[in-house]
C-alpha cells in the first residue's frame, strides 16, 4: 500500500471528517501549566511548541525549539477516564407497594474519537478490554464506550524522561489496534490506516502520497526513542519474581517512603478497581448503585467485617506492585504495566517502580511458578443487575444467624455464592446453603448494616440477587473416595448442600466425616440436617464446641482435636475462619493427607462478584471468579503470608 502523507496545514480536515462521522474529539491541550486530555475544537487547541519535563515526583511544561503538536510524553491523564468514567452508575432500584424493579442505569452511547493516543496508553485500553469486555463477565459500559470509540493513535518519535515502554513491548511506536495512526514529520503527518472506520475517515481527506524516505524516516525515529529510554526494566519473569520475595526487605524500605496516597493508582491508565456505593432518596423508594474509582492503597479496599487483611502501608505498596507486574499475568494473560511513567512522575515522594524491582531483583530469592490466565467463557452481560426475588420462609438458626428461602430458579453448585441486596442499604455476598431448583436458601449471620437487614426479612419481602458466582466443591473428585468435611462456625453453611449431595448419592459416596466446630452449644447450625446425617450409616458426625455448660454431652475444644486418623486416600473439604482452616490443613495433613486433596473456601470483601472491582484478590487470584473453593496447595504460599 502506498504511503499517505497529510500535510499538518491540512489538520483540521481530520477534525471536520471526524464531526462529520458523528465523533465528539478529545485530545491532549495546554491548561493550567499541563497538558491534559479534553475537548478538541480543532488543531488550535493542541499544545503546539509544547513539551514537558518529568523525573521523580516532578512534572512542568516547557517550551519546544519547533512547534511540533505532539512533542511531548504523556500527563496525568489517560483515556481510562473516558471509557471507566470515575463514576457510574450501574444499577437503579424502585420499590412501591412491595414490589421491587431493578433495571441498568441509562448511559451515554455518544461515541468519542481519540486523538494522539500513544502505544502505551493504546497497550493500556487493550489491558482494560481484557478486564471490562474479554472475560466471563462483560461491562456493559465500557463495552459501548469502547466499542464506539475512534482512535487516532501517535508514534512517539521522542523518549521521555521516565519513560520506559520498549522494556514492556508497548512502544515507542503504534503498530495494531488503531483506526487511524499519524507520525509527526515536521511540516506533514505520515498517515495509516488500520480499520475500516479509520478507511471512511481517510477518504474525506486531502491525502497525498508520501515523500520517498518518509517511512525510513518512521523507522530511524523510532528507533532513536527506543535507544534513550529514560527508565528500563527488565520484566519477562516479573511475576514468580516479585511472588517468590514476598518477604524482601525492599518492602519495609519503600513502605517507609510511601504515603499510601493512591496518586499512582488515579494515574495509571489500568488499574481498575472499584468500589459500589448504594445510595438512596429519603424515602427509601428510588435508590441506586454506583461505581466509583477506588484504590488498593486505601484501608477499606483490604476491609470485611470490621477488620482489613492488609493493615501497613508496606502490604498495601506490595499488593500494588505484585498485582501490576505479576498478578496481572495469571489473571488477564497481560502485564498490567505499560511502561508510560506516570506513577513515578506523579508520586509526591518520586517512588521509582523500576528502582523497586531492580532491588529486588539484585538480592533475590528463586522466582516461583504462577498459575496460567483463566480459560474463555461464554460472556455474560449486565451481571451488576440483580434479579428480583423473594423471601418464602425464615428458620433462625441461632440468635443472630437465620435461614432465608428465596424463590428463585437458578441451577447452582455447591460451594458458590450469590450477592442479596436490599435498596437503600447495600449488598453482600452469601453462600449458597441449599436449593432445590424452585428455591434457594441463604444462612446469614448479622454482622452489618446490610446482613443485618437481610437477617431481618420475612416471608414476602422482596430482595435483590445476582450470581450465583465462583467456583465450586470438587464433587466429582470426591467420587468413591473418603471424605472429610471440616466446618467451623457459620462455615457449615456454605457445606450444606455438598453434605445433601453426599447424602443423596451412596453409591458415590459411601463414606463421609462431618467434623463441627462452634463456639458455643447455641451457636450450633441446622441441627436437624446434623441429625439427619448423623443417622446415614455412611455418616460419622462429630461436634464440638469451645465452651459448654454442664449439660453439654458432646466434645469440648477445637474443632482441630478431631482430626485423626484420616484415611489416605481421602479428600477434605474445609471451610470456616481463616485460622481454622490454616490449622485444620495442617492437621490433616500431618495426618497423611496430600495438601492437593484439601478444598477450602475463601472469604474477601466481594464488592462486584464478576472479577472487575479488585476488591477481593488474593495474589494472583481473584476469589470471587477464581474462587471462593481453592486447592489448598495452589494458595498456600499466600494461606499465611501477613499482609495478603
Amino acid at each position: 500500500m502506498t504511503a499517505q502523507a497529510l500535510a499538518r496545514d491540512d489538520l483540521g480536515a481530520l477534525f471536520d471528517a471526524l464531526r462529520a462521522e458523528g465523533y465528539r474529539v478529545v485530545g491532549p491541550t495546554l491548561r493550567d501549566d499541563a497538558i491534559v486530555l479534553a475537548d478538541l475544537r480543532g488543531p488550535e487547541d493542541l499544545p503546539a511548541g509544547w513539551t514537558v519535563r518529568q523525573g521523580p515526583g516532578t512534572y512542568r511544561v516547557e517550551r519546544r525549539d519547533d512547534e511540533a503538536l505532539f512533542g511531548f510524553a504523556v500527563g496525568q491523564h489517560s483515556w481510562k477516564g473516558f471509557l471507566f468514567p470515575s463514576r457510574e452508575r450501574l444499577v437503579e432500584m424502585r420499590r412501591e407497594d412491595g414490589a421491587l424493579e431493578h433495571r441498568p442505569a441509562a448511559r451515554d452511547a455518544a461515541p468519542l474519537a481519540f486523538l494522539g493516543v500513544r502505544g502505551c496508553d493504546l497497550a493500556a485500553i487493550e489491558v482494560q478490554d481484557r478486564t471490562f469486555m474479554r472475560g466471563r463477565h462483560v461491562d456493559p459500559g465500557y463495552d459501548a464506550r469502547r466499542r464506539a470509540a475512534f482512535v487516532v493513535a501517535v508514534d512517539c518519535l521522542e523518549a521521555g524522561d521516565l519513560c520506559f515502554c520498549a522494556s514492556m513491548g508497548t512502544g515507542p511506536g503504534v503498530e495494531r489496534g488503531f483506526d487511524l495512526r499519524l507520525t509527526e514529520l515536521g511540516p506533514r503527518f505520515l498517515v495509516a490506516v488500520g480499520s475500516a472506520r479509520g478507511a471512511s475517515v481517510a477518504a474525506r481527506l486531502p491525502l497525498r502520497a508520501a515523500p520517498a524516505g518518509d517511512e525510513r524516516r518512521r523507522r530511524d525515529g523510532l528507533d532513536d526513542a527506543r535507544a534513550h529510554m529514560g527508565r528500563t526494566m527488565q520484566a519477562d519473569d516479573l511475576p514468580g519474581l516479585l511472588f517468590g520475595n514476598l518477604d524482601h526487605p525492599r518492602w519495609d524500605d519503600v513502605a517507609a517512603r510511601c504515603l499510601a496516597c493512591a496518586n499512582c493508582t488515579l494515574v495509571c491508565p489500568t488499574c481498575f478497581c472499584f468500589s459500589v456505593e448504594t445510595v438512596s432518596d429519603l424515602s427509601g423508594t428510588e435508590a441506586r448503585r454506583d461505581r466509583a474509582w477506588d484504590s488498593c492503597f486505601t484501608v477499606q479496599h483490604g476491609q470485611i467485617h470490621g477488620a482489613t487483611f492488609r493493615p501497613r502501608i508496606k502490604d498495601r505498596y506490595r499488593q500494588w506492585l505484585t498485582h501490576k507486574l505479576g498478578a496481572w499475568v495469571s489473571q488477564f494473560g497481560v502485564s498490567g504495566c505499560t511502561g508510560c511513567g506516570r506513577c513515578i512522575a506523579w508520586c509526591p515522594v518520586g517512588i521509582d517502580l523500576t528502582e523497586e524491582v531492580a532491588a529486588i531483583r539484585a538480592t533475590s530469592r528463586p522466582a516461583v511458578a504462577m498459575p496460567p490466565p483463566p480459560a474463555p467463557a461464554p460472556a455474560v452481560r449486565e451481571p451488576m443487575v440483580p434479579a428480583t426475588a423473594r423471601v418464602t420462609a425464615v428458620r433462625r438458626e441461632t440468635d443472630d444467624v437465620v435461614t432465608l428461602r428465596i424463590a428463585h430458579e437458578i441451577a447452582f453448585r455447591p460451594g458458590q455464592f450469590h450477592m442479596l441486596g436490599l435498596p437503600a442499604i447495600g449488598e453482600v455476598p452469601i453462600s449458597i446453603a441449599g436449593g432445590d431448583g424452585r428455591s434457594v436458601d441463604h444462612t446469614i449471620r448479622a454482622v452489618g448494616a446490610v446482613s443485618g437487614a437481610l437477617a431481618a426479612l420475612e416471608p414476602g419481602h422482596a430482595l435483590g440477587i445476582r450470581g450465583p458466582f465462583g467456583s465450586a466443591w470438587p464433587l466429582e473428585a470426591c467420587v468413591g473416595r473418603p471424605v472429610v468435611v471440616v466446618a467451623g462456625g457459620v462455615g457449615l453453611a456454605p457445606l450444606r448442600a455438598a453434605l445433601d449431595t453426599m447424602a443423596a448419592r451412596p453409591l458415590d459416596y459411601p463414606s463421609v466425616r462431618l467434623l463441627y466446630g462452634a463456639r458455643t452449644p447455641a451457636d450450633l447450625l441446622f441441627t436437624d440436617d446434623l441429625q439427619r446425617w448423623a443417622a446415614d450409616p455412611r455418616f460419622a458426625v462429630r461436634v464440638t464446641v469451645d465452651h459448654a455448660g454442664a449439660d453439654w454431652r458432646g466434645d469440648v475444644g477445637v474443632v482441630t482435636r478431631l482430626i485423626t486418623d484420616v484415611p489416605p486416600d481421602a479428600v477434605a473439604l474445609v471451610c470456616g475462619p481463616e485460622m481454622m482452616m490454616g490449622f485444620s490443613v495442617r492437621a490433616l495433613c500431618a495426618a497423611g493427607l496430600p495438601a492437593e486433596r484439601a478444598y477450602v473456601s475463601m472469604e474477601r470483601n466481594m464488592a462486584c462478584a464478576v472479577a472487575h472491582c479488585g476488591r477481593c484478590q488474593l495474589g494472583p487470584y481473584f476469589v470471587c471468579r477464581d474462587g471462593p473453593v481453592f486447592r489448598f496447595d495452589r494458595i498456600a504460599r499466600l494461606f499465611d503470608q501477613e499482609g495478603f
